[in-house]
Order: structure tokens, then sequence, then C-alpha cells
């Protein structure tokens, strides 16, 4: 794990306190650095993804549909209850926090699946399936869950309403773009310089671009958000109850479920990460372009890098514990 991705939780911090040290002195980022950051944030987990992996993850279908069902079925569906439990006071929280369910994850869950040992081709596989889904997928479940599930289900006041054609259309911009640029890429590039050079040399310097953007995207969100972090602290703490509870039930529902269907060690372990972790970067990227990047929703999705590090890292180790057990 590099250094950079190992105190992820660190850097994070300090780009708040700086955020809101900037707002408090009166300065603030110019407006346009947001939404290139973004987009340039996207590309790297993009040029990672071994698409090429992608059959791998057909060959066992039973473990594939527990896949398909943690991931698409289990995992919106129990953020969205943590939501209306813990949040049913403040909507714009609520549809941040589902916003970061919906988003599967497609970058840092390969580093916590070599940190535990997991299994590489199975992980690199179900990303990649992962990063084709959520193109496509992302704006209708957005739509379902924060627009029309809510009133459905008794929940009037956690409905907030927003357009699936604009959601599909953010994501179009914030992960289109950079899919697409990521996969030309690796089509393009990997075959000319050779897989070692590209996956270790190429794929390796153009990481450190995710975390640069996003330490801006947060400095700029914090620098407009300062007087809420000073005047109502607790909305961190508000917005990480029902995200530790998401993590860590996710993963040991995932991991007992690949063990009772017979699955390696390893291959439980790959299901399991890559289940409780999450495209935070996506899910910051379509609440600043929808509601703003001053509104509750962005507020509540930046909080999950925050809080997911420290806790998939835990996790982490449990998996390793569990490896022997």
């Amino acid at each position: 794990m590099s250094f950079l991705d190992r105190y992820l939780t660190l850097w994070i911090l300090l780009a708040m306190g700086v955020g809101v040290g900037l707002g408090a002195a009166g300065f603030a980022l110019p407006s346009v650095l947001v939404p290139i950051g973004l987009i340039v944030m996207m590309y790297p987990p993009f040029a990672r993804v071994r698409y090429e992996s992608l059959p791998a993850v057909f060959r066992n279908m039973r473990i594939f549909a527990a896949s398909l069902i943690q991931n698409w079925i289990i995992a919106p569906v129990l953020m969205f209850i943590l939501g209306a439990i813990f949040l049913h006071g403040r909507p714009d929280f609520f549809a941040g926090l589902v916003m970061v369910g919906l988003a599967r994850c497609i970058a840092m869950v390969i580093v916590w699946n070599d940190l535990a040992k997991g299994d590489r081709e199975f992980a690199a596989a179900l990303v990649a399936f992962n990063s084709l889904f959520q193109i496509f997928g992302y704006a209708a479940y957005a739509y379902v869950f924060i627009t029309l599930l809510p009133p459905l289900v008794g929940l009037h006041g956690l409905s907030v309403h927003l357009s699936m054609l604009d959601v599909a259309k953010n994501v179009g911009i914030y992960l289109g773009l950079p899919f697409a640029a990521g996969a030309l890429t690796r089509y393009v590039l990997r075959p000319r310089i050779g897989s070692k050079r590209y996956d270790d040399g190429f794929v390796v310097r153009v990481a450190p671009l995710t975390l640069i953007a996003l330490l801006v995207t947060i400095v700029a969100m914090f620098a407009l958000q300062g007087h809420r972090i000073l005047t109502h602290p607790f909305d961190v703490v508000l917005i990480a109850i029902p995200l530790v509870l998401y993590f860590v039930v996710m993963f040991f529902t995932s991991f007992w479920m690949g063990r009772r269907m017979g699955a390696s060690y390893e291959v439980s372990t790959a299901l399991s990460l890559t289940s409780a972790s999450n495209n935070f970067e996506l899910a910051i990227a379509v609440c600043i372009a929808m509601f703003g990047i001053t509104s509750g929703e962005a507020f509540a999705a930046v909080i999950g890098p925050l809080v997911e590090v420290p806790v998939m890292l835990a996790l982490v180790g449990a998996a390793r514990r569990m490896e022997f057990s």
C-alpha cells in the first residue's frame, strides 16, 4: 500500500481543516477547479481496471450471482434502511448517503483485496463488471432509491426529487468520460509499452491524480461549508454511524455467504471486500453536480472516504484473522 493511500484519512482531515480555515479567512478556490477535479479524479481508477479479466467472473456463476445480489440489491437496500433510521430528519444527508451506497467500488478495493490476500483475478473481474454496470444503471438506481422508493414505504419526508435524465447526464460526464479515457488508454498504451510497464509503471505514476483531485475538491467544499462544520460538528458523527454499520455488515455478510457456498478464503475475501467498498468519487461528483457544492448531499458524500479508509483497513485485519480460523 502506497504512502499516500495508507494515510488517506489523514490527508482528508487535513484538507477539511485547510478548507475550513480558508473559508473562515474569506478565501475560496476558483469554481472551475471542482468539475475538472471530479473528472480527473475518476481517470486513474478506470485506467487501472483490468477489463480483460471480466470473463473470470462468469466461471463460477453461483459466486457471481452472490456478488450481483450483494452489490446491487443488498448494499443499496441496507444503506437505504440505515439512512432512514439515522437520518430521518435530514433528507439531504440521507440522499448523499444513499448515493454512496449505490456507487460500487472500482479503485481502492484492489488495494484492500491485495492486503487481505484475496483472489486478485476475481476481484479485478468484479471491479470490471461493477464499472460497466454502474455506467448504465447508476442513474436509474438513484431515481428509484432517492425519489421513487421513500414515499412508497411511508418515508415521504426523505424523498428528494431529482430527474433520472439529469443524473444520467452527470454520470455520463463524470463517469462516462473518465471511463472512455481510461479504457482507451489501457487498450492503446498497454500493448505498445507492455503489460508490466503499464501496470507497474504508468498506472502507478498516474494514481496520485485521484488523491490530489479529491483533496482539491474537499478543500473547495469545506471552504464553502466551514460555517456548517463549526456550528454543527456532530453532523459528521451523525453521517459516520450508518456508514460504519454499513461497511461492517456488508463485509461479514458477504464473507459468510461466500464460505457457505463453498468458496475459498481468497474468493470469499474478494467478494466481501468488493461488496463492502464504495466508489465515493462518483457519489461526490454526482452530488456536487446535482445539488451543489455547498449542499448537505455533497457534505454527506464526502464523509464516505473519511470513514471508509480506517474501517476497511480494520476489516482487512479481520479477514486475515479468519484466514486461519
